[in-house]
């Protein structure tokens, strides 16, 4: 259970922060850049979430809230140095059981989608807009974990899981944009 009582603490004043095991690292390392992207993707969903509600796509909203609370488990996974990547009752890490979840909604979304003839472009409806602005972070938040682990020991499950949810998005766009009147189709060289 988290138990905030203090909001600061002044231990980040001199430009590091804390990870899990104790350590403390630069802000501007790239472990915590990483952290730093899925934070901003996870708030990108709720922006998400909340054109949803607005817009009728409330269906959406329960699987997009149990992805915000893996995003944290993510966090959490990330701000966990070591090479060691099974959970424990004090070591939150991202499962198979989580990439697999977004594999099956990947797939229930794309079966009710015509195949793609073209690519499509950002945007539609307000709450497709704001899942591609998700899924655009989501792409970074993934690059920047695949840097971080360029340098050291990232849980493999975790870059793989953003991989998914960026394509869990992709077609979550185009699904809530199928009863909005469809995908914006890219004309390639239409404005020559």
């Amino acid at each position: 259970m988290v138990k905030l009582n203090k909001i600061y603490t002044r231990t980040g004043d001199n430009g590091t922060t804390g990870l899990v095991d104790g350590s403390r690292r630069s802000k501007a390392d790239a472990r915590m850049h990483a952290i730093g992207e899925v934070d901003e993707a996870n708030s990108a969903l709720g922006i998400a979430i909340a054109a949803l509600e607005r817009g009728g796509g409330a269906a959406h909203v329960a699987g997009l809230r149990r992805i915000q609370n893996d995003l944290f488990d993510l966090g959490a996974d990330i701000a966990t140095p070591g090479e060691d990547f099974e959970p424990g009752e004090m070591t939150l890490r991202i499962v198979q059981s989580q990439v697999d979840w977004l594999e099956g909604a990947i797939d229930a979304a794309n079966e009710q989608l015509d195949p793609l003839t073209s690519f499509i472009l950002p945007g539609g409806s307000e709450a497709g807009a704001a899942l591609h602005l998700a899924r655009a972070i989501s792409r970074r938040a993934e690059r920047a974990l695949v840097s971080a682990a360029a340098h050291e020991a990232i849980n493999p499950l975790a870059t793989t899981y953003l991989n998914r949810l960026s394509d869990y998005l992709f077609v979550l766009c185009r699904l809530v944009n199928k009863d909005a009147g469809g995908d914006i189709l890219w004309v390639p060289g239409a404005s020559r």
